[in-house]
């Protein structure tokens, strides 16, 4: 079967038992800043098992499928063995307080045994075994013996192998029902998770039931592709092979020396990277924006140690969107920016990448590689800590990080020291502070929820305010997002400090660019403008927006590729 086929008899078969098919979320998780990326189906249903949304108003049914875009970034060093991805394609069906185990169950079975045909003797389950004042789940054992038979192998094991969730730090979770399959060479894989998920785990890590059951299931298409099409390797199916291919007729190096480990990590990045610029990651050098440009320069690195001579990455995104421009049209709307924004950081990074290699030959003669070295490569090469890592492993080499560490606290030190700072008085700079807070929601409004400050800078005479977007901003948006903010000033609303945690400030929605300093607090200070913005900041703020007087944006300008800064002043402060 094709990769396609599955797709339809997936679909087909849960629209028969009443679900309905719900598209997939983007890969930028919205309204829920627990997580950096969508790593899984359930995501985009977190509110309605919650009950904080009406699933049958929003759906009209409490059974939903869906085939969701999801990346894991734990596993981007795992990359290049037979099955672990960045990104991949999440099959699942779920439950907002309709069915529960019985069905989960027999519904999994029916569809792996009779619709694709799967020999039971190749598989066999696991469950949750008990731990920490959570009973072994029992009625999924006895579930599972009518289903498949008495003599069907169950496997028990605690929480880190058959308990599932939270996706954040607190959410929905519970125990699982995973159901493996073991090729003819003995090799297992973990082919679809059935998530009973029956509990609610707080920030604490208490446990306590939920007001309604609910059902998750998650099955990865790759994989199941992957048995079905008995290949080798994940990269061998109708998923990958294409993409593999483009790679393999560019490379130089001689097909007798082409490492398939390099192939393979240049296929699933070149697709993770289609897809994140896809749904609006910009290179960067943080969050999901550092995933983006992590990926990007490790394809560029291993294309070079296949003498991929030249650009070539717009030739792979080609051929990923020529794979799934169907199944996702945004890819064919958007290819042109996906093309430009790749190709950009490829070109940026290539130059980077040759300058590097040399002094880091050099450098891998000694036991390892000095944490002073290492950061020579850093500040001097622009060459990534973590790529110096990776290749030294590669070579046995190892890096002393901490002394990276050392010299990267030396820097910061001196640029300090180098700094003109001038004292203001709070007065002088509340109205700046909370005039950023403005702009910020503002821009998210007229722009998109995918906004997110980068950067400021602030004086009595104006402001500087940096933000991920990846394009020149038209006079319209710009007199728009003036017009917002000021509507926000003449309202004269409240401008409320809260003392809270980290992770509660998260959970209301606040937005935190120093997300790291702001972890490592005990408490944390959140300005909340009234039915406007909530923000993390240690500045001094004004009482209520109508002190900020009028906002006047001066001028924008490009700071790198996916960051926009825009200078303002306030008029009549």
């Amino acid at each position: 079967m094709s990769h396609e086929e599955i797709r339809k008899e997936f679909i087909d078969f849960f629209v028969s038992k009443d679900h309905k098919l719900v598209p997939s979320s983007s890969l930028i998780p919205e309204d829920d800043p627990s997580v950096l990326l969508t790593t899984a189906g359930v995501q985009q249903f977190k509110p309605y098992m919650l009950n904080q949304k009406d699933v049958l108003k929003d759906f009209g049914t409490r059974r939903l499928c869906s085939i969701q875009k999801s990346f894991r970034t734990s596993d981007i060093d795992e990359v290049g063995d037979e099955h672990h991805l960045t990104f991949f394609e999440m099959l699942g069906n779920f439950s907002i307080g309709d069915y529960f185990k019985r069905e989960a169950i027999e519904w999994a079975w029916e569809f792996l045994t009779k619709n694709l045909k799967l020999d039971p003797k190749n598989m066999y389950v696991t469950v949750f075994a008990g731990e920490k004042n959570i009973p072994e789940d029992s009625e999924a054992i006895k579930i599972w013996k009518e289903v498949a038979g008495e003599n069907i192998r169950i496997e028990k094991f605690g929480r880190e192998d058959n308990f599932w969730g939270p996706t954040g730090s607190s959410g929905p979770c519970g125990p699982c029902s995973e159901v493996i399959y073991v090729f003819a060479n003995g090799v297992e894989t973990e082919l679809w998770n059935l998530v009973f998920t029956e509990l609610f785990q707080d920030e604490k890590g208490n446990c306590a039931p939920l007001a309604q059951k609910n059902i998750d299931t998650g099955m990865g298409l790759e994989r199941l592709v992957w048995v079905l099409q008995e290949t080798p390797s994940v990269f061998e199916t109708d998923l990958f092979k294409p993409i593999i291919d483009t790679a393999e007729d560019l490379a130089e190096v001689g097909k007798e020396k082409i490492d398939p480990k390099s192939l393979r990590i240049i296929a699933d990045h070149a697709r993770a990277a289609t897809f994140l610029v896809g749904d609006g990651v910009a290179p960067s050098n943080s969050g999901r924006g550092y995933v983006l440009r992590r990926i990007i320069r490790r394809t560029v690195r291993h294309g070079q140690l296949l003498d991929i001579n030249g650009l070539f990455l717009g030739q792979l995104m080609e051929r990923v969107i020529e794979m799934y421009g169907e199944q996702y049209p945004h890819l064919l709307e958007r290819q042109n920016e996906i093309s430009e924004t790749i190709e950009g950081e490829e070109r940026k990074f290539g130059q980077t990448l040759k300058r590097g290699l040399k002094e880091l030959e050099k450098m891998l003669d000694g036991p390892g590689i000095r944490g002073e070295d290492a950061f020579k490569l850093y500040d001097t090469y622009g060459f990534p800590l973590d790529l110096t890592v990776e290749i030294a492993r590669e070579r046995g080499f190892e890096v002393d990080t901490a002394g990276f560490e050392k010299e990267m606290e030396k820097q910061r030190k001196r640029a300090r020291a180098a700094q003109k700072f001038e004292e203001y008085k709070p007065e002088e700079i509340a109205p700046l502070h909370t005039a950023t807070h403005l702009l910020n929601q503002a821009l998210r409004e007229v722009l998109g929820p995918d906004i997110h400050q980068a950067g400021q800078d602030l004086t009595p005479e104006r402001l500087r305010f940096d933000f991920t977007f990846d394009r020149k901003l038209e006079e319209e948006e710009l007199k728009r997002i003036e017009e917002v903010a000021n509507d926000w000033i003449k309202k004269d609303v409240p401008v409320e400090c809260v003392e809270t945690t980290y992770g509660e400030a998260l959970k209301q929605g606040a937005e935190a660019l120093f997300a790291e300093k702001y972890k490592q607090a005990d408490k944390v200070v959140m300005y909340k403008i009234a039915g406007f913005s909530k923000e993390l900041c240690a500045g001094p703020h004004v009482k209520s927006t109508g002190e900020v007087g009028s906002f006047k944006i001066m001028k924008q300008e490009s700071v790198g590729r996916g960051v926009r800064r825009i200078y303002a002043k306030l008029p009549n402060v």
